[in-house]
This record gives structure tokens, C-alpha cells and sequence, in this order.
């Protein structure tokens, strides 16, 4: 050992002893109050994983997750958003509208909804119960529908007072709820926003002046000569449109090209996974191999219940003037037993058998009562059976001793649609029902009344009215989809995958586009809440990645109906002026028009009377007559507003003007006369024209009031 470690030795060792005993405390420690330690360290992690998330979104751990959107500082709920779209999904599922579609229409009518009510409430504008008293059993009343008499057309008021009346004493929440969302609120709403308007109209002045004006406009007249060298003479060579050019162009008009929120485009190339031609082959084969089963069976109900069908049997019949099926006029035409097919239909090769035919209304009114023991999209048991009809028959017994359908309807009914009605549904074609209720509703005459079993449950049915009575069809189909197969839908998808792995940047992007033949598709101003993108469909899914990664970022495939997308975020456009990508589609045309009018004026357009300009430009002299000061239109050529008020310059009567920059090309005027022609128009007819249009400007001050609003909009946050 040398002297240097002998003398350094000892310490080293009494600090390595002191660092030991440091950290044999410290476990200790930890061994005696580590269930506090762990918590604390848990906690921290995770307000760190909140804290993190919320940044993501772009908001706060701590930020309102309940509201959807602020207008005016005045929240939106989820909750009410919410009951507002499951009303609107009801209410269009038969239309088809999906919730993604809705999604947006109920956003716009509840933000118009809060602009409203705010202006409502500046104004001191209410609704009295009176009033809204009046408009329920008025002549306007939005129940007269469904509590007008069908024999006589009169509206039942008393019935209707009578109804709301049983809806007071009610103690269902849900029922309550329902009516107010149905028929209450609309009708403040409605009745507020008409006093709205009418104070803004009664507020439309006009003085005798400007009819007087406008009188003297209508009759005015001028006839010119004119030379004219159309832009079109100049190739687009010589006039073309830099982003300079466009920036410049933009920050000159910037009212027009300001814009309240981002947004972002993409480029995209799409691999098709639709069904290939070998696809169609084999489902054409299938479906031929079941046609002669199909052709005799005696069962079609039964045999398409076994082999299934993509249109399912619907075990009743349509009137010919209802059927929407392809090669209708054919079917109606077949025996009973006779098969037509195979046919495309949409996606499918059908058959198509008569199984039936007699004498039907095309449409039918009726009131019922339903008293549910299933649910029929889950099968869940509501009530059990023989409760249900023991209720039915009760009911029935009740209204043929007299008493009220609809107090009965309002109080039993579990049709929630009909029942605020009392249980009447308006004229409905055949085909819309579930078998037993159409069957009822249409085999039976007007007055019929009698209990029928669904997969609803039981309903007590009356007959109210039939419409246009003519031949009816049961008809069975078997369709059998054209469906991508698995080795069509992995093609695709294999070869969407090799794009996007070989894909790293926009110029790889760009190169194996070209190399595969793949057109490469733009689709711009997409909005951090849309649903839709042109040219593309609806994909909540790519939107959001669109507004989660940044510019040049390429996609993994997303699957979008029957392709898959592979998307470069290829702009992101923040709030402000456009930017000249954003703009050149709008104003390339115009800046390009005014680069050739320069190029004219400069080299074309020389001297200082008609001939001269004719000569220089080769163009002919020209003549338009009886030109309209309250119309900017010449004739032969379009709307040229600059050279019809050249027309009525009288400084250039009898003198050529300076080379004018026009709509289609450069002009040059001389005024030959301005005169009036004879009025034939009523003042009074002008005055109440003026009038009406400044009338229509109200109607549109809702969308004033918005464009002004200040609106938060949180939904990206939960769709």
C-alpha cells in the first residue's frame, strides 16, 4: 500500500459508513410511514397524467366538461344537448339522418336558440301565459292535427284543453318533460321570435325620396357606342398569378377574406375495397342456386326466414303506387306463385315472388293505445304477457262503456310518439307498420276497432280513415349482397398499409402516388368539429387525426365506407386572412382579369376617340341601345356594371372615354344619349317592392346576430 491510499483510507471509509447510515434511515423511513409516501406519489402521477391530457385537448384539467359550447358567455350543457339530439334522432330515423349527420343541425339551432334569447331578454319580450293559451287552442294551434274531428274537419278544442289538463295532474316526470320539449318550448320560442321580428319590421322605414329615386332609376336610358377587346384575346401566359399576388390582393379586401376559426386540408389517395368483379360473380352464383327451392316452396316466410335475405319479408302488402323496388312495373305483373330474376337492386341480385294480391287503401289513419311487454330492438321484456293483455282488454272494455279515448291514450299509452296525440297517427302508407298493426289498419273499415298483438305488445286499435283504395301485393324477396370478400378487402388494405409505410414525407407521398397511377385528391376548409370531408364522406375519425398531428404528417390507411384513405395534412389555415393558397381559387380569376387589363390598356388600347381605339385593337365599333341605369347588363355581352355607368356619365356624351378595366375585357365609351322613358309603374307598387325587400333583410338579422356572437365551441372535445 502506498502512502497516498494509507493516508486517505480512513476517511473514504468513515464517509462511506456515514452514507450507508444516511440511506438505512431513509428506508426506514419509508418502511414506517410508506403508505402516505405511495399515496402522495400516486396523487402527484396522477394530476401529471390529467394535467398532460388536458393539454392535449387543448384545455384544462379543470375546465367545465359538461358544456358543449358558449355563446355570449351563455353555456350550452351536454346534458340538454344531449335529450335535444335523441328527440331529433327519433324524429328523422325514418329518414335515414344518422347522429353523426344531426350532430350539427342541433348545435346550429341551439346556438341560434341562445342568440335569441338573449336579444329576448335585452328587449324584455315574453310570452304570457295568455298568449301562449291562445296559440295552443287557437286557430293556429300546432294540435290541431291531431285533435281535429276526421269526419266533420273540426277542430276538437275542448279535447285538447282536456288533455293538457290530464297532463297537469300527472305525476309522470318523463311525460311532462316530453310535452314541454314537444309543444311548450317551440311555441314560446316561435312566439317570442315572431314578436322579435315584428318590432324589427314595424321599425322599416322608407321617405318619399328614395321611391322617388328608384322611380327615376327604373326609367332611365342611355344608348352608346363602344369598343370592346375581351380578356380572352390574351393568353394566360402573360398574366399570371404569383401568392404575392394573391396576399396583396387579400390584405387590399380584407373584410372579404377574414376568417373566425382554422382550418386545414389534406391531400389523399383512396384504395378501393369494393366488391371485385369475381365478387359479383359469386353472389350471382349463390343466389341462382337457391332460386328453384325458392320458386316452389309453398313457405317463403319460412324458406327466407332459413336461407336469410338482405330484404326481409315483410308478411303483409303494398299498394303498386307505394312500391319503391326496382323492376316494380314487372313484379306487379306476376301470377300468384310466379318468380321474376335475377335483377340488381342497389348492391343485391334479388328474386322476387308474388305471394298475394287484394284490394287495399294506399293509406290509413288511426288512434291506438299500445300497451308494451318487450322491446323489440333488444327483445328485453317490458311487462309480462299476460299483464299486458289483461291492461288491454281493461281499456277496451273502458271505451266501449264511454269513456275518453285520449284521456286513456295519455295515460296508458307507451307509445311515446302518438300518445301526446291522443294515440292518433296521421295518414301512413302501407308498409310503414309492423305486420299485425298495418294488416288491422288497412283490412279493416273505417270505424273498426279491435286488439292486436305485435312485437310490441298489445294495441288497441280504432280505425279513423282510409284514402284511395286500389289493388295491393305481398311480394317475398331473396336478395343476396355483392359483397367485398376477404381476399378483395385484404388487398386493399395490404396495399393502403405498403403506401403508407413507404410514404415518409410529402414528396415519397407524391412519387408512389404517380408510380401506383393513384390520383392524388385535395380536401380543404375542414373544421376542427366537422364530420364530413368533401370528397371524401363522413369520418369523425380522420378529422380528428387531422387535428391532432401537424403539417406534412401521413396517415395509416382509415377505413371510409368501401375505400381506405391515406391522407398528408397539406395545410393548416389559422383564424385570420386567408392565406393565398386558401384564396387562389377565389380570386386567381380576377387578379389574372386585372393583370390582362393592364396589358391591354398598356399596348392595345391607343388614341382618343372610338376609331382610334378600334383601329389599334382591330375591333369593330360597336352600338348598345336603350341600356337600364337599374340594371348593369349589356346586351351580347354580360354584366358590365362599370360601362353601364359610363353610359350615364354625361361629361362623355359625344366623347370617348378613358379605357375602362370591365367584368369581361377592356371597354371604351362614348355616350350618344341619356334620356327616360315613360313610367307605367305605380308608385305605391315600388314602395311596397322597397319595403319588402328591406323586410327580407330582417328576416336574415338571426344570422347577423350570430356572425356578431362570441361562441366557444368545446364539441370537438366530446365527438
Amino acid at each position: 500500500m502506498t502512502a497516498f491510499s494509507l493516508i486517505f483510507a480512513s476517511p473514504l471509509k468513515i464517509w462511506g459508513n456515514y452514507i450507508n447510515l444516511i440511506i438505512m434511515s431513509v428506508i426506514q423511513s419509508i418502511r414506517d410511514r410508506g403508505s402516505w409516501i405511495v399515496f402522495v406519489i400516486i396523487a402527484l402521477a396522477l394530476i401529471a397524467f390529467i394535467l398532460q391530457d388536458g393539454a392535449k385537448r387543448g384545455g384544462t384539467a379543470f375546465s367545465n366538461t359538461s358544456v358543449i359550447t358558449k355563446v355570449n358567455g351563455k353555456a350550452i350543457q351536454r346534458g340538454e344537448f344531449e335529450e335535444k339530439l335523441k328527440m331529433q334522432e327519433a324524429m328523422y330515423a325514418s329518414q335515414g339522418a344518422t347522429r353523426d349527420q344531426l350532430i350539427g343541425n342541433v348545435w346550429n339551432q341551439e346556438v341560434e336558440r341562445v342568440v335569441l334569447d338573449l336579444e329576448f331578454e335585452k328587449l324584455g319580450l315574453v310570452v304570457t301565459a295568455k298568449e301562449l293559451n291562445e296559440v295552443l287552442f287557437g286557430e293556429n294551434s300546432p294540435l290541431r292535427q291531431e285533435f281535429t274531428d276526421p269526419n266533420t274537419g273540426v277542430f276538437r278544442v275542448d279535447d285538447a284543453k282536456r288533455a293538457f289538463a290530464q297532463i297537469k295532474k300527472s305525476k309522470n316526470a318523463e311525460q311532462i318533460k316530453m310535452i314541454n320539449a314537444a309543444y311548450m318550448e317551440p311555441t314560446i320560442q316561435n312566439g317570442m321570435r315572431t314578436k322579435y321580428q315584428n318590432l324589427l319590421i314595424q321599425s322599416a322605414y322608407l321617405p318619399k325620396w328614395v321611391v322617388e329615386k328608384q322611380v327615376a332609376d327604373n326609367n332611365a336610358v342611355a344608348n352608346i357606342s363602344y369598343v370592346y377587346y375581351p380578356y380572352v384575346s390574351v393568353s394566360d401566359s402573360l398574366a399570371k398569378v404569383s401568392d404575392e399576388d394573391i396576399n396583396a390582393y387579400v390584405k387590399k379586401h380584407a373584410n372579404q377574406f377574414e376568417k373566425n376559426e382554422e382550418t386545414r386540408a389534406i391531400s389523399f389517395v383512396s384504395f378501393n375495397a369494393g366488391p371485385s368483379a369475381a365478387d359479383s360473380t359469386a353472389a350471382l352464383e349463390q343466389i341462382s342456386n337457391l332460386a328453384k327451392e325458392f320458386a316452389t316452396t309453398s313457405d317463403a316466410k319460412a324458406f327466407l326466414g332459413k336461407v336469410g335475405s338482405e330484404i326481409p319479408f315483410y308478411d303483409s302488402y303494398f299498394s303498386g303506387s307505394k312500391m319503391q323496388m326496382a323492376m316494380k312495373d314487372s313484379i306487379v305483373r306476376l301470377p300468384l306463385g310466379g318468380l321474376f330474376g335475377p335483377y340488381l337492386d342497389g348492391g343485391n341480385y334479388v328474386y322476387a315472388k308474388m305471394v298475394g294480391t287484394k284490394q287495399w287503401p294506399d293509406s290509413a289513419k288511426v288512434r291506438h293505445i299500445l300497451v308494451a311487454t318487450a322491446d323489440p330492438n333488444s327483445g328485453q321484456q317490458v311487462r309480462p304477457d299476460t299483464l299486458g293483455k289483461r291492461v288491454i282488454d281493461s281499456i277496451a272494455t273502458a271505451i266501449k262503456n264511454g269513456a275518453d279515448f285520449t284521456a286513456l291514450a295519455f295515460k296508458y299509452s307507451d307509445d311515446q310518439g302518438s300518445k301526446v296525440k291522443g294515440g292518433v297517427i296521421e295518414y301512413f302508407p302501407q308498409g310503414q307498420m309492423v305486420g299485425p298493426f298495418n294488416d288491422f289498419s288497412f283490412d279493416n273499415a273505417v270505424g273498426s276497432k279491435g286488439v292486436v298483438k305485435s312485437d310490441f305488445g298489445y294495441h288497441y286499435i280504432e280505425v279513423l280513415g282510409h284514402k284511395n283504395m286500389g289493388p295491393a301485393y305481398k311480394v317475398a324477396y331473396l336478395a343476396k349482397p355483392i359483397v367485398a370478400s376477404n381476399e378483395t378487402i385484404s388487398a386493399a388494405s395490404t396495399a393502403a398499409s405498403q403506401f403508407t409505410v413507404s410514404s415518409k414525407n410529402s414528396k415519397q407521398f407524391n412519387e408512389n402516388a404517380s408510380k401506383q397511377g393513384l390520383q392524388v385528391l385535395p380536401a380543404s376548409e375542414i373544421k376542427e368539429n366537422d364530420f364530413m370531408i368533401n370528397a371524401i364522406g363522413s369520418s369523425r375519425t380522420l378529422v380528428r387525426w387531422i387535428y391532432e398531428k401537424k403539417l406534412g404528417d401521413i396517415s395509416e390507411p382509415v377505413e371510409v365506407g368501401d375505400r381506405y384513405i391515406v391522407a398528408m395534412i397539406s395545410a393548416i389555415n389559422k383564424p385570420g386572412l386567408m392565406s393565398a393558397n386558401e384564396a387562389r381559387p377565389l380570386v386567381e380569376g380576377i387578379i389574372r382579369n386585372e393583370k390582362k387589363a393592364k396589358n391591354i390598356i398598356e399596348t392595345k388600347m391607343k388614341g382618343t376617340t372610338l376609331e382610334d381605339y378600334a383601329k389599334a385593337t382591330g375591333s369593330p365599333v360597336l352600338r348598345a341601345d336603350s341600356l337600364s341605369f337599374g340594371a348593369s347588363f349589356v346586351s351580347g355581352i354580360g354584366s358590365e356594371p362599370k360601362v353601364v355607368g359610363a353610359a350615364f356619365n354625361k361629361a362623355l356624351l359625344g366623347k370617348a372615354s378613358e379605357p375602362i378595366a370591365g367584368e369581361t375585357g377592356v371597354f371604351a365609351v362614348k355616350g350618344e344619349s341619356v334620356g327616360a322613358k315613360a313610367n307605367t309603374t305605380d308608385l305605391q307598387v315600388i314602395k311596397e317592392s322597397l319595403i319588402q325587400t328591406r323586410k327580407m333583410g330582417i328576416y336574415r338579422s338571426v344570422e347577423s346576430l350570430r356572425k356578431a356572437a362570441v361562441i366557444k365551441d368545446f364539441r370537438s372535445t366530446f365527438y
